[in-house]
C-alpha cells in the first residue's frame, strides 16, 4: 500500500510519529513543550502590549502639559 512517490523514510517517520503519540509520556511531554511555547508567545505578546500602552501614556502626558488651561 505504497502511495505513490512515498519513500521507505517518509513511512518509517510516520509510524514513528505514530508510536510516538500511543505512548502516554511522550504525549505529555509534547503537551508540556507546546504549554510552554504558548505561554511564551503570550508573554511576548503581553510584554509588546505593555510597551505600547506605556509610549501612549507618556504621549498623552506631554500632551496635556502643553494643553493651554482653560
Amino acid at each position: 500500500m505504497l502511495r505513490k512517490g512515498c519513500t521507505p523514510e517518509t513511512l518509517r517517520s510516520w509510524h514513528r510519529k505514530y508510536l510516538d503519540s500511543q505512548n502516554p509520556s511522550i504525549v505529555e511531554q509534547q503537551s508540556d513543550k507546546e504549554r510552554i511555547k504558548q505561554l511564551e508567545r503570550e508573554n511576548r505578546e503581553l510584554r509588546q502590549a505593555n510597551e505600547i500602552i506605556r509610549k501612549a501614556a507618556g504621549i498623552e502626558a506631554q500632551a496635556e502639559k502643553r494643553r493651554k488651561p482653560k
